[in-house]
């Protein structure tokens, strides 16, 4: 369940990374970037084992 989290939060930051530098969308972007670090603060607070 935690490399998921990893992966969702990889597949975010690409997407947000993507949409800066090339679609500039806007809002969606910021919101896909906090997804990702929420994802990632999610693992870390978990306490779960380190890859």
């Amino acid at each position: 369940m935690s490399s998921l989290l990893y992966l969702i939060a990889l597949v975010l930051i690409i997407g947000w990374l993507l949409g800066v530098f090339v679609y500039s969308v806007g809002g969606l972007i910021h919101i896909l970037l906090v997804l990702a670090v929420v994802a990632i603060l999610l693992r870390l607070i978990g306490g779960g084992r380190a890859v």
